[in-house]
C-alpha cells in the first residue's frame, strides 16, 4: 500500500516561490522515516534538514517538488484564492504520486473541505487532510524537509544577488530591501509578491 504525504513551505513569505512536495512510498517502510529522525521541518535545523532530504530521497519510492512563483500567488490573492491555487498544485502531486492514500497539511481552516477539494481536482483520490500534519504523520514531516530544503535552495540564490534575509515580513533585513528596491526603482523585484498586505504598504508609503 502506497503512502503519499505533502507538504508546503514558504506560504507567509513576501517574497521568493511557494514550494509544494510530496513523498510516497510503501506503508510498511514508513518506520525507516521514523528511525532517521525525520519530523516536523520547524522543528530542525537548516544542517539537519540538508543531511535528512538526501536520506530521504534515498528511501522513498518516489518524490516530486513545485513551485509557485510569485505572479500566480498575486494573481490567486487579488481573487482570493490563494487556498484554491494550493490545492491545484496539492492536486498536481498526488496525481503525480498517485499512492492509496495522500496526506495532506491543510491551509484551509476547514481541513475535510480542502482535502475534498484536492481529491476532486486529482480525480478523486483519496486524500486525508489535517491541520498539523506535518507533525502528526511522519510521511507528511519527510515532505516538509523536502519543501523547506527547495524553498531555501530557492531563497539562497536570491541571496546571491541581493541582501534580502529570510523574505519573512517579520525580517527587518527582509523588509529593508524590498522598501529600498522600490524607493529606487519605482517597480517591486519580479520574486516580490506584489499582494501582500506588508509589501502593498511599502508601495502607498512610497
Amino acid at each position: 500500500m502506497q503512502i503519499c504525504g505533502i507538504d508546503d513551505a514558504g506560504r507567509g513569505s513576501m517574497l521568493g516561490p511557494l514550494v509544494i512536495a510530496g513523498v510516497s512510498l510503501e506503508k510498511k517502510n514508513l518506520r525507516k522515516l521514523t528511525s532517521l529522525g525525520v519530523k516536523d521541518s520547524k522543528k530542525l535545523s537548516s544542517k539537519s534538514r540538508g543531511i535528512l532530504y538526501k536520506k530521504i530521497i534515498d528511501i522513498v519510492d518516489d518524490y516530486y517538488v513545485v513551485k509557485i512563483p510569485p505572479r500566480s500567488i498575486d494573481a490567486s490573492v487579488k481573487k482570493h484564492l490563494l487556498n484554491n491555487l494550493e490545492a491545484k498544485y496539492m492536486a498536481k502531486v498526488v496525481s503525480k504520486l498517485d499512492a492509496d492514500t495522500s496526506y495532506v497539511d491543510s491551509c484551509d481552516v476547514k481541513p475535510l473541505r480542502f482535502g475534498k477539494k484536492i481529491s476532486q481536482l486529482s480525480n478523486d483520490h483519496k486524500i486525508k487532510s489535517y491541520h498539523h500534519a506535518d507533525s502528526r504523520f511522519v510521511v507528511v514531516s519527510a515532505a516538509s524537509i523536502l519543501a523547506k530544503v527547495s524553498r531555501d535552495k530557492s531563497i539562497e540564490r536570491l541571496r546571491k544577488i541581493h541582501n534580502l534575509g529570510s523574505g519573512y515580513p517579520s525580517d527587518t533585513t527582509t523588509v529593508k530591501f524590498v522598501t529600498k528596491f522600490y524607493k529606487k526603482n519605482h517597480v517591486m523585484p519580479v520574486f516580490v509578491r506584489k499582494s501582500w498586505k506588508p509589501v502593498q504598504k511599502i508601495m502607498d508609503k512610497n
